[in-house]
């Protein structure tokens, strides 16, 4: 896996990432540290990263059980340290699940399996970062 990133100085702090897979990302920083608020923060592309990665472990793994998942929302908090290196210090993630009939829990399951086992972002940052998780199922 790779990305390049290049700052762009036109965009005060803005960067603008082409991952390996070919794809572009754009980020800056806050207006008090010379950005220009026009993407999101890199770490906000951490927490985004690592939400993306444990859905998309939550997802499959019910959909390997046969369950009828059709949604996955998952809404990221967290606390940075206060001092540099400002790490993640505490990160808590929530999971809507819309589907018919979905055992709660299979979804128990699908949401550990992604946080123990599966899940490199979540696995990763868990080195610096308390890391819960709670879930919610709408029926579809």
């Amino acid at each position: 896996m790779e990305c390049t990133v290049n700052w762009v100085p036109a965009m005060g702090m803005g960067f603008v990432a082409e991952t390996g897979s070919g794809h572009l990302l754009t980020m800056d920083g806050a207006v008090e540290g010379g950005g220009r608020n026009l993407a999101p923060r890199p770490m906000e592309t951490v927490l985004a990263g690592t939400a993306g990665c444990t859905a998309y472990d939550v997802v499959l793994i019910l959909k390997r059980g046969r369950h009828a998942v059709s949604g996955c929302q998952v809404k990221v908090t967290s606390e940075r340290a206060e001092v540099d290196p400002k790490v993640f210090t505490k990160i808590h993630l929530h999971f809507l699940l819309t589907g018919r009939d979905l055992p709660t829990a299979a979804v128990e399951r699908a949401i550990a399996m992604s946080h123990d086992k599966y899940c490199s972002a979540t696995i990763m940052l868990a080195k610096t970062a308390n890391i819960t998780t709670s879930f919610e199922i709408v029926p579809a």
